[in-house]
């Protein structure tokens, strides 16, 4: 017999890697960016540790502003500046960027005694920010600090400073901002989102200051801003037949109908679902009443609710259009999937 042993211990050979069939330039190229993912998430975790009484400082003087936040910088600082006054303006934070170097030409007229500025410079001695310092020292306002250096001009001018320094750029020649920029933009979302919690903000807040995004659209618009309603609506008396409710229906294009008793209060709903039902029981649509293959009842949504109220019943229900009541739970309105579909209520 064989003596399948040796067989058996003999290591299985390796499955080839994804990058197996890469050439070496290939791979080295994989290597060197994964490195950057590995510096820069590490450059950020470094951050944490260096919270403080600094931070909490930043977040007392931002809630505290009377007027706006002005947030500066040059260069790549200005970018990452530029996209801080985003975050914060869309998170209840007025806000806006200033150049420093148009600051010095003009600008910075923007600039009033009550606002709050934060100035950012790794090196902490940008010409363009040391030229502004002394009139904002000069007007009073509060400058909180985002740099590399904590003895640099910028940080010991300022009242604040966050230190947003980093063991190495990813760039593996050391200069382009790199590390650096992504630590600066980490500590102004931080600031940001800090905020925003002590503020209160809320996610009707935020579609406030998002009217034109889905979220916005989705909380801010009521049944009144969706709905059709007076003539527009199709809807008929409940005395009468299939086929004065066929003819209403037609007319209506949201693809049902609404019956309503003398008070027009909700009697029931007609479907295309029901029609078929109908027509399947063999009825003549000329002496049968329309309260007799009706869905009595049916589900509905109050004038006063938001839309997207209308979305969550039809999604929960399998349905695609409501009739809308008043206070008095009278219909006052009505509207189909397609009418969310067009205000952007429903996402796609």
């Amino acid at each position: 017999m064989k003596d399948d042993s040796t067989v058996l211990d003999r290591p299985a050979p390796s499955r080839p890697s994804a990058n197996s069939n890469l050439s070496q330039q290939a791979n080295d190229t994989l290597a060197l960016a994964r490195r950057v993912y590995e510096i820069e998430a590490e450059s950020v975790l470094s951050l944490k540790e260096r919270l403080d009484k600094n931070f909490l400082n930043a977040c007392d003087a931002i809630l505290a502003c009377r007027g706006r936040v002005v947030v500066c910088g040059i260069g790549k600082s200005g970018h990452i500046a530029n996209k801080i006054a985003a975050t914060l303006a869309s998170t209840g934070t007025p806000s806006f960027f200033v150049h420093p170097s148009e600051a010095s030409h003009g600008d910075f007229g923007m600039i009033k005694s009550e606002d709050v500025v934060i100035a950012i410079s790794y090196s902490g001695e940008s010409d363009e920010l040391k030229t502004i310092l002394p009139l904002l020292k000069r007007m009073g306002n509060t400058v909180i600090a985002f740099t590399g250096r904590s003895n640099s001009s910028l940080s010991k001018a300022a009242s604040i400073h966050l230190d947003i320094s980093v063991k190495t750029e990813a760039c593996p020649l050391g200069l382009a901002p790199t590390s650096s920029t992504t630590a600066t933009l980490a500590t102004g979302d931080a600031l940001a989102v800090a905020v925003l919690n002590l503020r209160g903000f809320s996610a009707n807040d935020f579609a406030r200051t998002h009217p034109g995004g889905a979220l916005g659209k989705r909380l801010l618009l009521n049944m009144t801003d969706v709905m059709v309603s007076g003539n527009a609506i199709p809807a008929v008396n409940k005395s009468a037949s299939v086929k004065e409710a066929l003819l209403e229906m037609s007319t209506g294009q949201l693809g049902f109908l609404i019956v309503t008793d003398q008070q027009n209060k909700l009697a029931g709903v007609f479907s295309d679902g029901d029609l078929r039902r109908a027509l399947d029981g063999g009825i003549d649509i000329n002496t049968t009443r329309i309260t007799e293959v009706m869905t009595k009842g049916g589900h509905s949504v109050q004038v006063n609710q938001p839309a997207v109220k209308a979305l969550e019943l039809m999604e929960k229900h399998k349905i695609y259009a409501l009739p809308v009541l008043d206070e008095n739970q009278c219909v006052c309105g009505a509207l189909n999937m397609h009418s969310l579909l067009q205000a952007g209520v429903v996402q796609v």
